[in-house]
């Protein structure tokens, strides 16, 4: 079997020697050492993926391994009347074809809610739904086993409009105070369109079946002990014989929160007694993993003459698609955030996730909090003109600070500069006005479409506030394990979590908050699996902050067992030291289900952007010229991975701004290919300027903030300013189309 191996980060690069950072907990001293945390360590896995050497799921090979495949419904809705599976059986080379009858456990399983199927029963409720399993010889032959069972639809009305949907997966108000009446009011009603992860790997994974009669599943996926919990029900084996393992992961964003292939693999191989893989092409990821929630919003803000908000009134409701997968967190997100990082007397804001029979949707970059930004910041924009301001002091005069409270009534307790913030990026230049001769730096680029005669500028701003970790009272934890010993009589360490590594860099801050603590440079990262305890899920900006939070505790307890000696005399003296600990932020809270009050967040994020644009406003074609972005990040560990981050939230901002929907008709997508679905390219990407604030947490490990989904919310409603500035139309969906915005002759 192809192995990803471990992550060994003793060849983490030169990066500047030096500074290093000392822990804040109790036990000794911490050291000062070379690619520690707040250096630019290089990431160990870099010149493996820049090459094509670097191992991912869909490379897992074992002797011996058959190849599974899924019969998808073409149908949103219908009821499964009979399966035929005879045909497939009688192709040579088809090893066995399973239903729902063979699932040998539970027959569903959710995030929150066992609510989807392992295989469809009765009905299927979205199109793409798993009806039925191939193994067989070969992934053409069992493409082939596929498209020979012949399955007796009874075709239904699908509900694909959210507005007519009957069921509801969660309703959350949020009330605060009486006064809805104003000397400005605006109002306007917004729409986010269907947004997918887009990851480059597909989902792909290796199923063993083992001696003791459980499974040994290698998978790409963000939280190991989810899946975990979720799979083994289906199996009817208990969790300790359900053993995953981190293979290589080509990009998640929130889509490998949820299964995919990860039942279907486990049931072919344990019913075969033969390694079993499934590789998704891209067409099935489109149909194999969950969206972003698109949405339809209607806001009314009041505020006084001179700017200051005075109320919000919102509607957002949001369509869960078929399952409820995540739904009720992002429903509880949008809620809670859904008037912005602003101070707001007056609320009434009520966010309501519904079911149809439209693709799922789930977990994304930005999780509920991006779709409520798109629209409370037009909202301000429109509040800006209304009072005679300017984008940026409508903003600072109304935004919060340390010591303001959120609509839910939370307190903001650590440092929150918005204002300054603002003006910091107000204060940035902006680019040349002129794109000169060169007409790759007009909209249209090399098509020559236009020498600039129907060209407008525009410049817009955004602002957005993200919470950090999981809310609303889940027990939010990691586990690490850390063991410094001798090797070839010189001090190493080995850490290890069932953290996923998903192209985010934790591999490498894990490997420098070793450094830091225990002053060892040989650090390696064990691959993540679930041997040792959970670590969560690779989301909400969270696993810098819980399990960087982890591995800094498990090192301290490693260090305070120094007994003040330097590394290697200490172990020289007491052998190999091991320790494993948990760690918990603060404890939060569920909103109450009426008022919407509550402690429900444990650290909150801010990012601002300005975008300049050039837009031809004949053929409506976009070019970005330059996005600008000022973020506090608490605490840098790694400056290099951070910007990296700021860059990458970015690029998905732009996407949902002007190219990426998954457009769905009657329940059915019709564009499930990256030749119909448009994400951002290095072309399409501008010239960023970066202002990183460091305003430490002193709730957080080395007083960080999450940082890689802020700039995801603000970098949208900015973009599409900056299109409205240069149109004068406006635009109230995203993405931003063409013909929106080409004015007629």
């Amino acid at each position: 079997m192809t192995d990803t191996g471990t992550a060994d980060t003793r060849t983490a690069g030169t990066g500047t020697a030096g500074t290093g950072t000392a822990g804040t907990g109790t036990a000794g001293t911490a050291y000062t050492t070379s690619n520690g945390v707040g250096e630019s360590a290089r990431r160990p896995d870099a010149t493996l993926k820049v090459t094509g050497e670097f191992a991912y799921a869909s490379d897992l090979w074992i002797d011996g391994m058959a190849w599974g495949a899924t019969l998808r419904s073409p149908h949103p809705s219908a009821w499964i009347r009979s399966i035929d599976i005879g045909p497939a059986l009688r192709i040579p080379g088809v090893y066995a074809v399973l239903t729902h009858e063979d699932v040998p456990g539970e027959k569903f399983y959710g995030l929150e809610h066992k609510d989807q199927p392992v295989l469809a029963i009765d009905q299927v409720r979205h199109q793409g739904e798993p009806v039925a399993l191939v193994a067989a010889d070969h992934p053409e032959t069992a493409r082939r086993a596929v498209a020979a069972i012949v399955v007796g639809y009874e075709v239904r009305e699908p509900v694909t409009d959210p507005r007519d949907a009957v069921e509801v997966v969660r309703r959350q108000p949020v009330r605060v105070g009486s006064t809805f009446e104003a000397e400005v009011v605006v109002t306007g009603e917004y729409e986010v369109g269907m947004q997918d992860q887009a990851f480059l790997g597909p989902e792909a994974g290796l199923a063993v079946p083992a001696e003791d009669g459980g499974v040994d599943l290698y998978i790409a996926t963000q939280w190991l002990h989810v899946d975990r919990d979720q799979l083994a029900p289906c199996l009817g084996l208990p969790p300790e014989k359900v053993r995953l393992t981190l293979s290589g992961v080509g990009g998640a964003f929130g889509a490998r929160e949820d299964l995919s292939m990860q039942v279907h693999a486990c049931m072919l191989a344990l019913r075969l007694g033969r390694p079993v893989k499934m590789s998704y092409g891209r067409e099935e990821s489109f149909f194999g993993h969950v969206h972003r929630h698109p949405a339809r919003m209607r806001y009314e803000h009041g505020a006084t003459r001179d700017g200051r908000l005075v109320y919000v009134k919102a509607d957002i409701l949001l369509d869960g698609g078929a399952y409820c997968s995540s739904s009720p967190a992002v429903v509880g997100n949008a809620a809670s955030l859904g008037v912005g990082p602003y101070e707001v007397p007056n609320v009434d804001v009520v966010a309501t996730g519904v079911y149809t029979n439209n693709p799922p949707c789930g977990a994304m970059r930005g999780f509920g909090a991006v779709q409520a930004c798109y629209a409370y910041e037009s909202q301000m924009d429109l509040l800006a003109e209304a009072c005679g301001l300017s984008p940026v002091e409508i903003r600072a005069r109304n935004a919060v600070s340390q010591g303001s409270r959120l609509i839910t009534g939370q307190l903001i307790d650590s440092p929150a500069p918005l204002a300054d913030m603002l003006r910091e990026l107000a204060a940035m230049p902006l680019p040349a006005g002129a794109a000169g001769d060169d007409l790759r730096a007009l909209p249209g680029g090399v098509s020559q479409t236009t020498h600039g005669e129907s060209v407008r500028r525009g410049v817009g701003y955004g602002v957005g506030i993200k919470n950090i970790c999981f809310s609303e009272g889940f027990d939010d934890y990691s586990t690490a394990r850390v063991r410094a010993e001798l090797v070839n009589g010189e001090p190493h360490v080995t850490v290890h979590t069932a953290a996923a590594e998903v192209g985010q860099g934790l591999v490498t801050v894990q490997a420098q908050i070793a450094r830091t603590e225990l002053g060892i440079d040989e650090v390696t990262v064990a691959t993540a699996d679930t041997s040792v305890g959970s670590a969560g899920s690779s989301s909400a900006s969270r696993q810098s902050y819980v399990t960087g939070g982890a591995v800094k505790a498990a090192c301290e307890a490693v260090r305070a067992r120094f007994g003040g000696l330097p590394a290697r005399e200490a172990l020289e003296r007491f052998g190999p030291i091991e320790e494993t600990r948990e760690y918990r932020h603060r404890p939060t809270f569920p909103m109450d289900p009426v008022t919407g009050q509550g402690d429900s967040h444990t650290q909150l994020a801010l990012c601002v952007h300005r975008a300049v644009v050039d837009v031809d406003v004949e053929l409506g074609l976009v070019k970005v010229v330059e996005l600008a972005a000022v973020q506090d990040v608490g605490r840098v560990l790694n400056p290099l991975a951070l910007e990296g981050q700021i860059h990458g939230g970015t690029a998905q901002g732009l996407g949902l701004a002007l190219m990426e929907e998954v457009r769905v008709l009657d329940g059915k997508v019709v564009n499930p290919s990256f030749t119909d679905y448009l994400i951002p390219t290095i072309l399409d990407m501008p010239p960023m300027r970066l202002k990183i604030l460091e305003n430490p947490d002193p709730a957080a490990p080395y007083g960080l903030r999450g940082a890689g989904e802020p700039p995801t919310l603000s970098s949208t409603p900015a973009i599409a300013a900056a299109v409205r500035a240069a149109t004068g139309l406006k635009l109230t969906r995203v993405p931003i189309r063409p013909e929106d915005i080409a004015l007629p002759e």
